[in-house]
Protein backbone atom coordinates (compact mmCIF):
# COMPACT_ATOMS: atom_id res chain seq x y z
CA UNK A 1 0.00 0.00 0.00
CA UNK A 2 1.37 3.26 -1.07
CA UNK A 3 1.59 5.72 1.92
CA UNK A 4 -0.87 8.36 0.83
CA UNK A 5 -2.29 11.34 3.29
CA UNK A 6 -5.52 11.40 4.28
CA UNK A 7 -7.06 14.10 2.75
CA UNK A 8 -7.72 17.27 4.64
CA UNK A 9 -11.18 18.91 5.07
CA UNK A 10 -11.46 22.22 3.23
CA UNK A 11 -13.15 24.77 5.06
CA UNK A 12 -12.54 27.79 3.01
CA UNK A 13 -15.19 29.30 0.12
CA UNK A 14 -13.40 30.33 -2.75
CA UNK A 15 -15.29 33.41 -4.00
CA UNK A 16 -13.34 34.06 -7.37
CA UNK A 17 -16.24 32.77 -9.43
CA UNK A 18 -18.38 34.68 -7.44
CA UNK A 19 -16.52 38.08 -8.16
CA UNK A 20 -16.46 37.35 -11.95
CA UNK A 21 -20.24 36.87 -12.15
CA UNK A 22 -20.09 40.55 -9.86
CA UNK A 23 -18.15 42.27 -12.40
CA UNK A 24 -20.12 40.46 -15.48
CA UNK A 25 -23.49 41.65 -13.38
CA UNK A 26 -21.79 45.23 -13.48
CA UNK A 27 -21.09 45.73 -17.07
CA UNK A 28 -24.29 44.93 -17.79
CA UNK A 29 -26.30 47.18 -15.63
CA UNK A 30 -23.68 50.19 -16.81
CA UNK A 31 -24.31 49.06 -20.57
CA UNK A 32 -28.11 49.34 -20.02
CA UNK A 33 -28.72 52.30 -17.65
CA UNK A 34 -28.27 54.55 -20.13
CA UNK A 35 -30.32 52.81 -22.99
CA UNK A 36 -33.24 52.74 -20.36
CA UNK A 37 -35.72 55.71 -21.03
CA UNK A 38 -36.58 57.35 -17.46
CA UNK A 39 -40.52 57.57 -17.10
CA UNK A 40 -41.70 61.01 -17.48
CA UNK A 41 -43.79 62.72 -14.39
CA UNK A 42 -47.02 64.38 -15.13
CA UNK A 43 -46.75 67.18 -12.62
CA UNK A 44 -49.77 68.88 -11.48
CA UNK A 45 -50.66 72.31 -12.71
CA UNK A 46 -51.20 75.47 -10.14
CA UNK A 47 -54.01 77.92 -11.57
CA UNK A 48 -52.21 81.41 -11.26
CA UNK A 49 -53.98 83.58 -8.51
CA UNK A 50 -56.61 85.63 -10.12
CA UNK A 51 -56.40 88.50 -7.41
CA UNK A 52 -53.16 90.34 -7.18
CA UNK A 53 -51.90 91.34 -3.20
CA UNK A 54 -53.65 93.88 -1.97
CA UNK A 55 -51.72 97.48 -0.87
CA UNK A 56 -51.66 97.75 2.65
CA UNK A 57 -53.42 100.79 4.36
CA UNK A 58 -51.24 103.30 6.20
CA UNK A 59 -51.89 104.33 9.33
CA UNK A 60 -49.37 107.47 10.10
CA UNK A 61 -48.44 108.52 13.47
CA UNK A 62 -46.96 112.42 13.20
CA UNK A 63 -44.90 113.91 15.13
CA UNK A 64 -47.99 116.06 16.68
CA UNK A 65 -49.76 112.75 17.26
CA UNK A 66 -52.13 113.26 14.63
CA UNK A 67 -53.32 110.36 12.34
CA UNK A 68 -53.62 110.39 8.80
CA UNK A 69 -55.08 107.11 6.97
CA UNK A 70 -53.91 106.25 3.76
CA UNK A 71 -55.28 103.85 1.25
CA UNK A 72 -52.40 102.79 -1.10
CA UNK A 73 -54.85 100.45 -3.50
CA UNK A 74 -57.24 103.70 -4.45
CA UNK A 75 -54.89 106.58 -4.29
CA UNK A 76 -51.76 107.56 -2.27
CA UNK A 77 -54.01 110.97 -0.85
CA UNK A 78 -54.09 110.78 3.38
CA UNK A 79 -57.11 111.55 5.02
CA UNK A 80 -56.53 113.26 8.74
CA UNK A 81 -58.68 111.07 11.34
CA UNK A 82 -59.09 110.51 15.19
CA UNK A 83 -58.81 107.47 16.90
CA UNK A 84 -62.80 106.58 16.40
CA UNK A 85 -62.76 107.39 13.20
CA UNK A 86 -59.68 105.18 12.41
CA UNK A 87 -61.30 102.29 13.63
CA UNK A 88 -64.58 103.08 11.48
CA UNK A 89 -62.35 103.52 8.40
CA UNK A 90 -60.62 100.65 8.25
CA UNK A 91 -63.55 98.16 9.36
CA UNK A 92 -65.35 100.08 6.26
CA UNK A 93 -62.32 99.49 3.57
CA UNK A 94 -62.14 96.09 5.34
CA UNK A 95 -65.82 94.82 4.56
CA UNK A 96 -65.12 95.61 1.16
CA UNK A 97 -61.64 93.75 1.05
CA UNK A 98 -60.96 91.58 4.26
CA UNK A 99 -57.41 90.28 3.30
CA UNK A 100 -56.21 94.34 2.84
CA UNK A 101 -53.70 94.57 5.89
CA UNK A 102 -52.95 97.46 7.82
CA UNK A 103 -49.54 99.38 8.82
CA UNK A 104 -48.79 101.15 11.40
CA UNK A 105 -45.83 104.14 9.87
CA UNK A 106 -44.64 106.57 12.53
CA UNK A 107 -42.50 109.58 12.72
CA UNK A 108 -39.18 108.31 14.12
CA UNK A 109 -40.11 110.95 17.36
CA UNK A 110 -43.19 110.02 18.61
CA UNK A 111 -43.37 107.80 21.56
CA UNK A 112 -43.42 103.75 21.34
CA UNK A 113 -46.28 104.25 23.23
CA UNK A 114 -48.36 106.15 20.68
CA UNK A 115 -47.95 103.43 18.12
CA UNK A 116 -48.67 100.39 20.88
CA UNK A 117 -51.95 102.66 21.85
CA UNK A 118 -53.25 102.33 18.02
CA UNK A 119 -52.22 99.43 17.11
CA UNK A 120 -54.42 98.45 20.31
CA UNK A 121 -57.55 100.25 19.31
CA UNK A 122 -56.91 98.34 16.01
CA UNK A 123 -56.76 95.14 17.59
CA UNK A 124 -59.34 95.61 20.16
CA UNK A 125 -61.60 96.30 17.49
CA UNK A 126 -60.94 92.79 15.72
CA UNK A 127 -58.85 94.55 12.53
CA UNK A 128 -56.89 91.86 11.51
CA UNK A 129 -53.27 91.52 10.30
CA UNK A 130 -51.83 95.07 11.93
CA UNK A 131 -47.90 95.58 11.16
CA UNK A 132 -45.30 98.38 11.50
CA UNK A 133 -44.28 100.01 8.69
CA UNK A 134 -40.43 100.59 9.04
CA UNK A 135 -37.88 102.28 7.02
CA UNK A 136 -34.55 100.44 5.82
CA UNK A 137 -31.46 101.88 7.77
CA UNK A 138 -29.71 102.57 4.79
CA UNK A 139 -31.99 105.55 3.80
Amino acid sequence: MSARRPRKQMNQINVVPYIDVMLVLLIIFMITAPLVNPGQIELPQVAQSLTPPVAPLEVEIRANKKLFLRDREKSSKEIEVSHDDLVNAVKEKQVQNPEQPVVISADKSVRYEEVLNVMDILQQNQVKKVGLLAKPRGN
